[in-house]
């Protein structure tokens, strides 16, 4: 058993000599110090000692401890110096490099759309308006005389959050609400976001709208019409727009209104699907119904009615051909538009 403790202990410190990291040290300890190591397996088989041997055996066992740990202090400590000095070398900083500049931020290629848009019709009279992103099934629906069949009701095409409440398809509920507090005549936008399951080039889960009325005596289709031919001439200058009769339930007669698609010049390409005209919005008369729901006479007074997509809208202007662009946020992108 002597000459066991002191063979262990030979080569323990020779190995020590041999050790050049910390990683190596910590592995040394576990085998020769750990409690699996050499030692405490001398110290397992002390059993098989006659008893009047058993504290020479110990005391040999801790002396041998004893010098190992004194050399392993030492060199841990060397290792410990040399690697605190190899991570300082590793991570100086070089003081006379130039610094990173940082580029200032702008505004959001939406934002200055819908800030552009939103100054155009508050130049015509327009009043800005904002409501809830969570409807009610009666504001969104129900008030703009859209039946309980329509289409636009499926799960498939709107974000049901219980039975009576949803995430708003349309800024159009801002009509009702705008019209039981406000009596005609009267002029408003409404600017937010509005959600439909839907993810293409030309269509995102969640996007931007505004929605438009105008509700007075005597107001025409004819009124409908030179104000957003006035709208379109001021948002993109000298623009080829065109109107095509349509369906909305809570306008009568309805319509779209088409802008040429500013990407390929009216000859066809993949965001106004090769046919040279790409739907902004829709339009048209409000629907007595409608006009009825929020107590207004239709007998007396008649009102327009117009929504459009902000995201639309930015990719003609500014001639972006996908409109998940706008949600990725690349900086290589977004910085085109400082």
């Amino acid at each position: 058993m002597i000459e066991k403790i002191k063979a262990i202990e030979e080569k323990a410190l020779l190995s020590l000599d041999s050790i050049k990291n910390l990683q190596a040290l910590e592995q040394f300890k576990v085998e020769i110090l750990g409690k699996k190591g050499e030692f405490t397996s001398v110290m397992k088989n002390l059993k098989d000692v006659k008893a009047e041997d058993r504290p020479l055996i110990g005391k040999l066992v801790n002396d041998a401890k004893e010098r190992i740990l004194e050399k392993l202090s030492h060199i841990e400590s060397h290792l410990m110096t040399e690697y605190k000095r190899e991570k300082l070398q590793k991570e100086r900083v070089d003081i006379s490099l130039p610094g990173r500049k940082m580029e200032p931020g702008c505004e959001h290629i939406l934002t200055q759309t819908m800030r552009e848009i939103r100054d155009i019709f508050m130049g015509m009279g327009f009043e800005v308006v904002d409501g809830p992103e969570i409807e009610s099934v009666y504001h969104n629906f129900d008030a703009l005389n859209i039946s309980k069949s329509h289409p636009s009701r499926s799960p498939q095409d709107t974000f049901y959050i219980s039975e009576d409440t949803l995430l708003r398809t349309q800024t159009s509920g801002m009509q009702i609400r705008y019209m039981k507090d406000t009596a005609p005549p009267l002029r408003m936008i409404s600017i937010g976001k509005v959600y439909r399951p839907d993810f293409d080039v030309t269509h995102t889960p969640m996007f931007h709208q505004i929605e438009g009325l105008m509700v007075g005596e005597n107001v025409s289709f004819a009124n409908l019409k030179s104000i957003l031919q006035t709208f379109s001439e001021k948002l993109f200058s000298q623009a080829n727009v065109r109107f095509r009769p349509h369906f909305f339930p809570f306008t009568e007669p309805s319509a779209e209104m088409d802008i040429e698609c500013g990407i390929c010049k009216g000859k066809g390409c993949r965001s106004c699907k090769y046919s040279g005209w790409l739907e902004i919005l829709g339009c048209g008369m409000v629907h007595p119904n409608v006009l009825k729901e929020v107590g207004i006479d239709p007998s007396k007074y008649q009102g327009f009615a117009f929504g459009m997509g902000v995201e639309r809208i930015a990719m003609l202007k500014n001639k972006i051909s996908d409109l998940r662009l706008f949600f990725d946020n690349d900086i290589r992108f977004l910085k085109q538009f400082k």
